[in-house]
């Protein structure tokens, strides 16, 4: 019964179960993709130019103008980002980014780093995602900013049901609220800066672009740096999931991959020379790109309620590029041996469910542990993007040079992009280690689970593997167990099939049941009616000191397990039990059979087998 219910729960949630022939049916399009695996990176923008005049207004209102050339780098980051990963995607067509480009061009200790940063980051990705989205309803809607972890959590379980249905269904559900940003955030920059071009928008800016700020340091420019490049997390997000894309798959890949780049580069950029333009500071409790919209198109219109609802939705289903590509990123650590098999099985739908539920519970945990607190999250999700980054930048220069390529224009982005995130992370270390030294403990935990493992797995292969030393002999005989409650119907069964695998001489049936105490009569009843039936079979009684009968068969079963192995018998057990015809009938039966089962499956030596008497009313 409770299997039916679930098999009935599963379908009215998740779908029918799909066949493996459909899986590529269930392949996305540019269209699909973008919409599916740009979330994260184009949502940042609702938090990256924040980040950075956070960090420029602690020391003053005056130093927002620096945001414009920090913005400038970030997009020179950006552009070396996009043009490596269309590298590593045309490299790499299988998938796996950062991984398997510094497992296959570092080592494997490069890659596990890579590929631990990234499972922490893609938990950061959602748990990110849905406060931010929670924070921009906030700004819209005050009464919600009391509730925003129950908001969050909401988030969480619905994408994660999105994402259990498939990539299909979660790909469409998405591209309403995507598309929806990607129009109205436009409209909104196109609007702010033609009302800059003809003269309704006065220039209020804090401070002019290039005028001395005494307090500006440049650890503070750094600072405010390495925040802002918290806008391109989620660009790898593509290069990890190439496979669930239609043929040709690397093309398509890298094809949505450059279109990504144009969009966040023009939003990034975007708001943050509308937000200095309109001398923006942050306030508490509305987001900076809250009032920059509010600045644009006037903070009570229709059209302001729609952008704050586009950028919470979007938000929220940013979280999906983490559930996209953290369930790909365990099938290659799994198909490695470096985490659970279950990551490498496919679902009724046809993805990885343990990495759905893993990231869903991982997420939701981070979310409880940090309040929903963006800014707390964003460092450590910064460290979580940039060593990957890192890493697969230096791994594909690394390849360049065991090709020994002659085209620099291939190197240059790889170049740059490693030195520059190389320095976010030294940066984000040195100015930020009070947000970010949780990775030093989670980071060895998650390298010393990997090896574990590993070698778990590896143990398993050296023990199962056949070698000529393995012994085959056979063995000289067969001791047969069988269980014994009541003399029913079903033991005449048991008793039948053990007959039939202890037809030779040496074998031997021993027939077993357990006094309880509770009925001396009702024992001696059950021995003599088992003789009338069964003259010919050993029957033996064990007597149960304290009225349980799974520990005292168990005990004996060993034993006589043990004392077989030594005259080199099996020795298999043939455990009764009837079916009631309707499920929940089950419920009215002790699980007696499943004990004794489960008891005997860590012992060695030991076959067992169950006899099954299906009642027919």
């Amino acid at each position: 019964m409770i299997l039916n219910f679930y098999k009935t729960l599963r379908r009215f949630f998740v779908g029918r179960a799909l066949k493996n022939s459909e899986d590529t049916e269930r392949e996305l399009d540019k269209r699909s993709a973008l919409a599916m695996l740009s979330s994260d990176a184009l949502s940042s923008v609702a938090y990256g130019t924040e980040q950075i005049v956070l960090v420029l207004v602690a020391v003053s209102s005056a130093a927002i103008w620096w945001s414009i050339p920090i913005a400038c780098g970030v997009l020179i980051l950006l552009t070396a980002l996009i043009l490596s990963y269309r590298q590593i995607i045309r490299a790499y067509p299988h998938g796996g980014g950062a991984y398997v480009v510094s497992s296959e061009n570092l080592g494997k200790n490069a890659g596990l780093i890579a590929g631990g940063s990234l499972l922490i980051d893609y938990m950061l990705t959602v748990a990110v995602s849905v406060s931010a989205g929670a924070e921009a309803i906030g700004s819209a809607i005050p009464f919600f900013v009391e509730h925003q972890l129950m908001i969050s959590s909401i988030i969480i379980v619905i994408l994660c049901l999105l994402n259990l249905r498939g990539v299909r269904e979660s790909a469409n559900a998405l591209m309403v609220p995507v598309y929806l940003f990607i129009f109205i955030m436009t409209f909104v920059i196109i609007i702010g800066v033609v009302k800059i071009l003809i003269g309704a928008a006065p220039f209020h800016a804090t401070a002019v672009v290039g005028q001395a700020i005494p307090a500006v340091s440049i650890a503070l420019i750094l600072r405010a740096f390495s925040s802002g490049a918290a806008s391109l997390t989620g660009v790898e997000a593509i290069s990890n999931a190439v496979p669930i894309f239609k043929e040709p798959k690397p093309k398509n890949a890298g094809a949505t991959l450059a279109l990504m780049g144009v969009i966040l580069g023009f939003f990034f950029s975007g708001v943050t020379f509308l937000n200095y333009w309109y001398g923006i500071t942050p306030e508490p409790k509305v987001t900076v790109l809250s009032q920059v919209a509010a600045a644009v198109l006037g903070g009570t219109g229709v059209l302001y309620y729609v952008f704050q609802f586009s950028t919470a939705a979007i938000l929220a289903v940013a979280a999906n590029t983490g559930f996209s590509a953290f369930p790909v990123l365990g099938y290659n650590l799994a198909k490695d041996k470096y985490m659970p098999h279950i990551y490498k099985d496919k679902g009724a739908r046809l993805g990885y469910s343990g990495g759905i539920f893993t990231l869903a519970v991982g997420a939701w945990l981070l979310i409880i542990l940090f309040k929903g607190d963006t800014s707390r999250l964003i460092p450590l999700y910064s460290v979580g993007v940039f060593i990957p980054f890192t890493l697969s930048q230096t791994g594909m220069i690394v390849r360049w040079a065991k090709m020994k390529t002659k085209k620099v224009a291939e190197v240059i982005p790889n170049v740059v992009g490693a030195l520059i995130s190389l320095a976010i992370v030294l940066i984000l270390f040195a100015f930020r280690i009070e947000d970010v030294w949780p990775f030093f403990f989670i980071m060895p935990a998650i390298l010393y689970m990997f090896t574990r493992i590993k070698k778990h797995y590896d143990e398993i292969a050296r023990q199962l593997r056949l070698t000529p030393k393995k012994k085959h002999g056979a063995y000289k005989g067969n001791q047969v167990v069988v269980l014994v409650g009541h003399v029913t119907v079903s033991d005449l069964g048991a008793i039948d099939y053990a007959r039939s695998i202890a037809h030779n001489e040496n074998d031997e049936i021993i027939a077993v049941h357990v006094d309880t105490g509770k009925s001396p009569e009702k024992d001696v009843e059950i021995h003599e009616e088992f003789h009338k039936h069964f003259p010919d079979i050993d029957f033996r009684t064990i007597l149960s000191p304290d009225r349980s009968v799974t520990e005292p068969v168990v005990n004996y079963i060993r034993k006589i397990a043990r004392e077989a192995k030594k005259r080199e018998y099996a020795t298999t057990v043939v455990i009764s039990q009837f079916v009631p015809k309707h499920p929940w009938e089950r419920l009215l039966h002790n699980q007696t059979a499943m004990k004794i089962k489960i008891g005997l499956s860590s012992s060695e030596n030991i076959v067992v087998s169950t006899s099954s008497y299906h009642l027919k009313k």
